[in-house]
C-alpha cells in the first residue's frame, strides 16, 4: 500500500504508468485543494479532477486537464453571450463580501461565469454540478469525492487534503491574485512576491488523510513544491505525519531547470533556490529522492536516479520503478 500526493500534472502523470510497479487498488491518492474554485456557482476541483480523469482513462492528455474530446456548446455560449454586452474576457471575482458568505467551502475563490475564462467542457461541467449538488446536499469534500470516484470506478482512493477551505494566493508589487488566475488566464508571467495558503491555520487535514499517511509509505511525485505540494504542507499536522513515515519525493527539476509550469519563478518567490537542492530544502522530511540521470545535484539523502522526463505511460512506470527502489533505501 502506498500514499501518492497529488497537485498539477506530475503526480498525475506519474500514476499513469505506476500501476506496473505499485498496487493502485491499496492505494491512496491525496489531491491538492489550494487550486479549487467556484465558477458561476460551481464548485470545480482542478487537482482532484486531473487524477479522478487519468484514472479512469478519461482524461484530455494534451492539456492534462479535463475531460478527452469533450465539447464544449456550454462554454462557447457563455463566451458568445458575454462578448455580445461587451463583458471582458478574463476572471471576474465575485465582490467581496461574496467571497465569504454561503457555501464555506468556496471562500476566497469565487468567480462569475460571465466571461469564462476556465476552459470547461460539457460533460466536466456536469461533475461540477453533480460534486456542487453533493456538496450542498450537506455532504463533506471527502464524501463527495469518494462518491465521484465511485461513479468513475476508480482504482485508488482518492481523498481532498481537507474538508476545510484553502486557497493559493498569489501576490505580486501590484495586486493579489488566485492561483487559478495567476497561471490560467495569466499564463504564469506576473513577477511574483509571496504567496499565500490563505486558511491554512485554521483548516485541518481529513483524519483519513492523516491515518493514511501515518500507516503508508509515501510518495511524492514532481509536482510544484510550493502551489501542489505546499498547500498540503501548510495544514496543521499533516507535515509531521509525513515525518513520522518513509517519504520518497521526485524532483521536476533537473539540477536548475525546472521540466514544466512555475515552479522555478514560485520557488524563488518564496525563499527556495529554483532547483533539485530547493526542493530537497523544501522536503526536509523526505527520506530519498528520484533524480534525473543527468541532475549532479549532491543531496544529504539516499538518490535513485533515472530518466524522469514523464511523455508517456512507459516513462511513468520508468519512474515509479525509480520511487519504489528508492522506498527500499529508505
Amino acid at each position: 500500500m502506498t500514499v501518492f500526493l497529488a497537485g498539477g500534472t506530475g503526480t498525475p502523470k506519474l500514476l499513469s504508468g505506476a500501476g506496473e510497479v505499485f498496487s493502485l487498488p491499496d492505494a491512496t491518492v491525496v489531491g491538492n485543494t489550494g487550486d479549487d474554485v467556484e465558477l458561476g456557482g460551481l464548485f470545480v476541483c482542478p487537482d482532484i479532477d486531473t487524477v479522478l480523469y487519468e484514472r479512469a482513462d478519461e482524461l484530455d492528455r494534451d492539456r492534462w486537464w479535463g475531460i478527452d474530446g469533450d465539447p464544449t456548446t456550454t462554454h462557447d455560449e457563455i463566451t458568445r453571450l458575454s462578448d455580445a454586452v461587451d463583458i471582458p474576457a478574463g476572471p471576474r471575482y465575485l465582490p467581496e463580501e461574496r467571497q465569504t458568505t454561503g457555501r464555506d467551502l468556496a471562500r476566497w475563490r469565487r468567480f462569475s461565469a460571465a466571461a469564462e475564462f476556465m476552459y470547461v467542457g460539457d460533460r466536466d461541467r456536469a461533475v461540477h454540478v453533480f460534486r456542487t449538488s453533493l456538496l450542498d446536499e450537506g455532504r463533506s469534500l471527502t464524501e463527495t469525492t469518494r462518491t465521484l470516484a465511485a461513479a468513475f470506478d476508480l482504482d485508488v482512493d482518492l481523498l481532498p487534503m481537507s474538508d476545510d477551505p484553502v486557497a493559493t494566493i498569489v501576490h505580486t508589487a501590484d495586486e493579489s491574485m488566485h492561483f487559478s488566475e495567476f497561471w490560467v488566464d495569466r499564463c504564469g508571467d506576473p513577477e511574483v512576491e509571496s504567496v499565500e495558503f490563505r486558511g491554512s491555520r485554521e483548516a485541518r487535514a481529513t483524519d483519513e488523510v492523516l491515518e493514511a499517511i501515518r500507516t503508508e509509505p509515501v510518495v511524492i511525485g514532481p509536482s510544484n513544491p510550493v502551489t501542489s505540494i505546499g498547500p498540503m504542507l501548510a495544514l496543521d499536522g499533516l507535515a509531521a505525519a509525513l515525518r513520522e513515515t518513509r517519504v520518497v519525493a521526485v524532483s521536476p527539476f533537473v539540477e536548475d531547470t525546472v521540466f514544466s509550469g512555475p515552479a522555478g519563478k514560485l520557488m524563488a518567490a518564496t525563499g527556495y533556490d529554483p532547483s533539485t537542492a530547493g526542493v530537497a530544502d523544501a522536503y526536509p522530511f523526505a527520506d530519498a529522492f528520484v533524480l534525473d540521470d543527468a541532475d549532479g545535484t549532491d543531496l544529504d539523502r539516499p538518490v535513485v536516479r533515472t530518466d524522469t522526463e514523464i511523455t508517456d505511460r512507459a516513462d511513468a512506470a520508468r519512474v515509479a520503478r525509480a520511487a519504489a527502489n528508492a522506498l527500499e533505501v529508505t
